[in-house]
């Protein structure tokens, strides 16, 4: 995508078009999959700018907070970003370690009704576990 016209997406997402969130957008979007804060470190890294970590953390935050970018988790304590069009679910292989995208049955967040009294529910994500079928395949 054009830095123009990720800028302008961002803007209209509510948010300054920083060269940061510009940058961390473009290479995520560009990378495809799923990244880890770390991973995004190393593509900006390899792009020859420099950030801060936390300058990292904190545009992933806005990102996700404002729907341009989805967050997830794989696994304890790991959060993975990606530029989605589509709300989705994720399948993780406990072997390899690969994410794969399991689509929405409704399509948008937040697609499970939970019965929780009083409270007001705008996300659901499932992570569904097991071997893939690569794994599988070579057991």
């Amino acid at each position: 995508m054009r830095t123009a016209d990720t800028a302008e997406m961002i803007r209209g997402a509510g948010l300054r078009a920083t060269r940061p969130r510009v940058l961390i957008y473009n290479l995520l979007q560009a990378a495809g999959g799923h990244l880890t804060a770390d991973e995004v470190a190393g593509l900006v890294s390899e792009s020859g700018q420099e950030l801060a970590r936390a300058s990292i953390y904190n545009v992933l935050d806005d990102l996700a907070r404002v729907d341009l970018v989805m967050r997830a988790d794989r696994g304890p304590g790991t959060a993975i970003y990606e530029v989605a069009a589509t709300w989705h679910h994720h399948f993780v292989c406990r072997e390899c370690g690969r994410v794969t995208d399991v689509p929405c049955a409704v399509g948008s967040k937040p697609c499970l009704d939970a019965d929780v009294p009083g409270a007001v529910i705008d996300e659901a994500q499932i992570i569904f576990r097991g071997i893939c079928a690569s794994c599988a395949d070579s057991a």
